[in-house]
């Protein structure tokens, strides 16, 4: 069975939030969706997968709220499931910034659809910007975009704070894997000051879905949140997997380490191994293989 990966967000504002989680939880199960779903005041954040029609179900129960009637979806396909489970989950924000006043609801900065992309990010006067994290960011980026190396997005209103100025830095364009985090982060750079900023519509999910290789900017590939790890170009399943120990994206390559070890390490928590915490991970396997 090929399984349909559906991820989607909208920033908008649902004061009936908490009242929606448990109708929605209830539709996904009859239709057997798996993933997650987050629900907060401003909007709504969430990838889900399963059947085609359950997939088509699910969106259009979702759209049946005019408020959510223009979901943009971004669609891939799985070979094997991508998700043990479904989560519907209720949250102070889609994406966790820290700031409640920064609100894209309110103001935002200018979309650049995939196939302009190209043309903004090679402007020498454009500062390009990933606003993923430093794990993410290792699998692959847009050539020439700073890497900010936070390990949460939380720490990307520091980043900027220390480092980004609107004098020096006039124009900056912004991405990140589904659209939701440049987003917000584009609404926190027009808070700060800041008069042109572009952030990639879609993020670089619907750009390798757009854009072929032989025009593509994309260097490596996509870290995704789900079992496929990573997607490349025309957004087929990446070479990745996932450390058992620490959750790490790992390469073919790193297996040959001395400090890979099935189960146990990887080259990336080697350093914080100790008896314990092989013990942990041998009953981690034995748990799961009764399960």
């Amino acid at each position: 069975m090929t399984y349909i990966v559906a991820t989607f967000y909208k920033f908008v504002s649902l004061p009936d939030f908490k009242e929606k989680r448990q109708p929605l939880r209830e539709y996904c199960q009859a239709q057997n969706i798996k993933g997650t779903i987050l629900l907060a005041l401003e909007g709504i954040n969430g990838t889900i997968a399963g059947s085609r029609q359950g997939i088509d179900r699910v969106l259009a129960f979702l759209r049946s709220d005019t408020r959510l009637a223009d979901l943009e979806p971004k669609e891939s396909n799985a070979q094997s499931p991508p998700f043990a489970r479904l989560k519907v989950r209720l949250k102070k924000e889609i994406v966790t910034l820290g700031i409640p006043e920064v609100d894209p609801n309110q103001q935002v900065g200018t979309y650049v659809p995939p196939q302009e992309w190209n043309q903004v990010i090679s402007d020498p006067e454009v500062t390009v910007i990933d606003t993923r994290n430093q794990y993410e960011v290792e699998l692959g980026s847009f050539e020439g975009a700073i890497n900010p190396k936070t390990q949460s997005f939380r720490q990307f209103p520091e980043y900027i704070a220390d480092n980004i100025d609107p004098q020096q830095h006039p124009k900056v364009a912004m991405f990140c894997t589904g659209g939701i985090r440049c987003e917000k982060a584009s609404s926190y750079l027009l808070s700060q000051g800041f008069k042109e900023v572009y952030h990639l519509k879609g993020g670089i999910l619907k750009y390798l879905a757009e854009i072929s290789r032989a025009e593509s900017l994309w260097e490596g590939e996509c870290f995704v949140f789900d079992e496929r790890v990573a997607v490349k170009e025309g957004l087929a399943s990446g070479t990745y997997e996932l450390c058992y120990a620490c959750g790490h994206p790992i390469k073919e390559e790193d297996k040959t380490s001395p400090y890979y070890q099935p189960i146990i390490s990887c080259p990336y928590c080697y350093e914080d191994l100790t008896p314990e915490k092989i013990e942990r991970q041998l009953n981690r396997k034995r748990q799961r293989e009764q399960s």
